[in-house]
């Protein structure tokens, strides 16, 4: 058997287990497609039922609180913006897909990522895993998911949170690790227990790192954003995908700076997280 032959036997054994998979557990991606979607929906309604200037103030007394007035009143000018361009729904449908996969994302990622932290076989175990999950091509991840769930938000979901895992769990593990040694020798000195060790010591230690974890999670997850509205997401990624279709260079850019305001804006408030536990260190 030649190469071409073993390509092509690999590649057939990959789809015909793609097949079997969705002809036998049809019932159970149907399942998980309804609670990713209902998720979704759920934290889109939050963010588009109330009127705009709701979200907008919201959101502006985020910044102010997370970095400073003036940022506030800047995030509140960009949201109003996207208003302005006839792009809020698909903002707040964009953001909604961000914070559900981020959520998930960090569901898995913090508490593996403590794990990891804590056992150096665990890490060594997971560092190519995650290495070979940075260096694919994002898209990569959406085929699967399309023969499993289809079409819509909970494809975009889930490839959106496989890419934002690494950078959560690789930081969160580091920040496990990074707590002193003597702070370690004087709780055992103290004679805590290892519960109190973990939430007294460790745990305030690698603060500053799971939120920088968070941070990157977050920026990882916009950078799906895009490639998601290939798979029917909705929000700004179908609009530029919709844009490029139709050669609508106009539309294109309203929400590519959509897509770049959102994205500064929660870049901004989850830093001046990170640096506040930094600063109360």
């Amino acid at each position: 058997m030649d190469i071409q032959d073993l390509t092509s036997a690999v590649d057939e054994g990959i789809d015909n287990g793609l097949d079997w998979i969705s002809s036998n557990a049809g019932g159970f991606f149907d399942a998980v497609r309804l609670v990713l979607e209902t998720f979704y929906n759920g934290i889109a309604w939050l963010l588009q039922a109330p009127p705009f200037l709701v979200i907008v103030a919201v959101i502006a007394l985020l910044g102010w609180r997370a970095v400073s007035l003036r940022f506030g009143i800047a995030a509140a000018v960009g949201l109003v913006f996207c208003a302005l361009i006839g792009l809020w729904p698909e903002t707040m449908a964009t953001l909604a897909l961000v914070i559900a996969a981020s959520v998930l994302a960090l569901l898995f990622a913090i508490p593996v990522g403590i794990l990891a932290g804590f056992s150096p076989r665990l890490n060594a175990v997971l560092t190519p895993i995650l290495d070979m999950i940075q260096t694919l091509p994002p898209y990569i991840y959406l085929l699967p998911a399309i023969a499993l769930l289809g079409f819509g938000p909970a494809t975009a979901l889930v490839a959106t949170v496989v890419v934002a895992i690494p950078p959560a769990l690789r930081l969160t593990a580091h920040g496990i690790r990074l707590t002193p040694r003597n702070f370690l020798e004087l709780g055992e000195a103290s004679g805590i227990t290892p519960g109190q060790m973990f939430v007294k010591i460790r745990l305030p230690f690698a603060m500053s790192s799971i939120m920088t974890g968070v941070n990157q999670c977050l920026m990882m997850a916009f950078g799906m954003v895009v490639i998601a509205g290939i798979v029917g997401s909705g929000g700004l990624g179908a609009a530029i995908y919709d844009a490029i279709r139709t050669l609508n260079i106009g539309k294109s850019i309203d929400a590519g700076i959509a897509i770049v305001i959102l994205t500064m804006i929660l870049d901004r408030i989850t830093e001046g997280a990170a640096k506040d536990r930094r600063e109360a260190k």
